[in-house]
């Protein structure tokens, strides 16, 4: 339906209102997936830095063992293997904590995506809900002093 029907009922405008909500929705949408990016490509910088940082440490850490002329013991040769290990956890845990953001900003984006949806389809149903009310109010109006209604002769 469209024309003056519609504006006299008021559904073109919560049509229109409902395909606005979405319109905004999809645009949250869109940011949320970008975020999600971000945090991916924050997170590769992040992880070489650290590895980067990691390899400086432990090159240093061999020096000074080695400088104290403790490279023959297993207790330097473990202590090199722990920092090794630590320095392997944290890298693992800036990826797992930049997936799990990146995860959320991609769950968000799905919500917002369906909220969009949603609020697209309530401007659909209200706007239907408007037409019949209209309708039925346009139908049921008392014409002049007659007492006849608009649609006489339509029962």
């Amino acid at each position: 339906m469209s024309g003056i029907f519609e504006q006299l009922s008021g559904a073109g405008a919560t049509r229109v209102a409902g395909k606005s909500a979405q319109n905004i929705a999809n645009f949250n949408a869109a940011v949320s997936k970008q975020t999600a990016e971000a945090e991916r490509e924050k997170a590769k910088f992040a992880q070489k830095r650290q590895a980067k940082r990691g390899a400086e440490i432990k090159s240093a850490l061999t020096a000074k063992i080695g400088a104290a002329g403790g490279t023959g013991s297993p207790v330097a040769g473990d202590l090199v293997a722990e920092q090794a290990a630590e320095l392997e956890l944290e890298n693992l845990l800036i990826g797992f904590e930049a997936d799990v953001a990146a995860r959320r900003a991609e769950t968000q984006a799905e919500l917002d995506t369906l909220s969009g949806k949603l609020a697209k389809q309530r401007g659909k149903a209200a706007g239907r809900a408007a037409n019949i009310r209209f309708g039925t109010q346009l139908a049921t109006t008392p014409v002049g002093k007659t007492g006849g209604t608009l649609l006489t002769g339509f029962a």
